[in-house]
């Protein structure tokens, strides 16, 4: 499911800020949703100037605007092939980021004594969470671009697991014995569910506050018929996060 909030221009800031990372020559894994757009509009601006980049789309939708954009694109065998260049930097965005701290209640007290650790992000809100984490992972360095509003000191946001059509039943009833209660996420404008680009199906598994996104990440990858899940654990190196006066970047 797709996160609303945050305003256009905080998450164009964060966007050009992770784009003014890339250097002459790197290979740049490009990221899904509209944080994730800004990096790319401001990628193609800096090509037309005379940047010399590739980039590895991954979604259709990213793959779409980079070519609006003129960025020339790899798919990703052919970036991390035994002869490919590898992957410079991947940006990014997030539906949920882990802020790593308590946040003060009314009575100045922390919300929650045991955060989940800080750059712990729920990805999947447009369905591209397999091929995202793909990339991101086989990237030198991830940056993530997002706005105040996806930031939570806990993970507690439903996480996308896609799986395969044929172990939809089987996933969700695993997913239930993890303490989750899984929702096959529903097209809009369309009748039947969502079909990611691999051609699965979507679960929205809803766990609560997550107090160890590890452990339950370990978990759902172990469940046989789920494809991925949405949740990111040890990936992100930077958070660039856009406000309202410009932009904070936070080592993870």
């Amino acid at each position: 499911m797709k996160t609303s909030g945050g305003s256009d221009a905080t998450k164009r800031r964060a966007g050009e800020s992770a784009a003014a990372a890339v250097t002459d020559g790197d290979v740049v894994g490009l990221g899904t949703g509209s944080t994730a757009a800004h990096a790319i509009r401001r990628l193609g601006d800096r090509v037309d100037a005379g940047l010399d980049i590739r980039g590895v789309p991954t979604s259709f939708a990213s793959r779409e605007l980079a070519a609006e954009e003129g960025i020339p694109c790899l798919d990703l065998p052919e970036a991390v092939g035994p002869d490919g260049p590898g992957i410079d930097l991947a940006i990014d965005g997030a539906d949920q980021v882990a802020t790593g701290a308590g946040a003060a209640g009314a009575g100045g007290e922390a919300d929650c004594d045991d955060p989940a650790p800080g750059g712990a992000l729920i990805k999947g809100g447009g369905a591209a969470h397999a091929r995202e984490k793909l990339v991101d992972a086989a990237a030198d360095r991830f940056l993530v671009v997002a706005d105040p509003s996806k930031e939570s000191p806990r993970l507690d946001r439903p996480v996308p697991v896609e799986v395969l059509p044929a172990g939809r039943t089987a996933v969700a009833a695993a997913v239930r014995e993890a303490g989750g209660e899984p929702t096959l996420r529903r097209a809009e404008r369309k009748d039947g569910p969502v079909v990611t680009d691999n051609g699965n199906l979507v679960l929205d598994c809803a766990f609560g506050a997550i107090a160890d996104p590890a452990a339950l990440s370990a978990t759902l990858s172990s469940i046989p018929g789920a494809v991925e899940h949405g949740l990111f654990v040890g990936l992100a190196d930077e958070i660039h996060v856009g406000t309202e006066s410009g932009v904070r970047v936070d080592e993870v």
